[in-house]
């Protein structure tokens, strides 16, 4: 399906193989090929270890239409980019310390810090 959003350079795109999610990818750029209505898109596989890729696709199935690689159903989607709201900012300021930062409860500009599991 087509989304009314179009895919552009540096959006995080969803890979789906076989209708399963299988890995996100940044968009590096997308340029005409020589074929026409067909366009070399440059991905970045967002894995370890990062893997760039161009695909040669048209503009629907940039856009999120199925199609297929290797006899396998692909479809792109676009992520859309998780923005700040204003009610998840605190722009009280308490106690913070010379360095600009706060307790583990609310650092510079409101923000929490949270610990990785293990770690002090």
């Amino acid at each position: 399906m087509k989304r009314d959003d179009p895919v552009i350079e540096k959006d995080v795109v969803l890979i789906h193989f076989e209708d399963s999610p299988a890995a996100f990818a940044r968009v590096e750029s997308i340029t005409a090929d020589n074929k026409k209505d067909w366009y070399r898109v440059k991905l970045l596989i967002l894995a370890i270890p990062l893997h760039p890729v161009t695909w040669i696709l048209k503009e629907e199935y940039i856009n999120g239409c199925e199609f297929t690689m290797d006899g396998r159903r692909v479809r792109l989607e676009k992520v859309p980019y998780p923005h700040d709201s204003d009610e998840n900012l605190t722009h009280e300021s308490h106690n913070h310390d010379s360095s600009g930062n706060g307790p583990e409860d609310g650092g510079p500009g409101g923000a929490k810090v949270i610990r990785f599991p293990g770690k002090k």
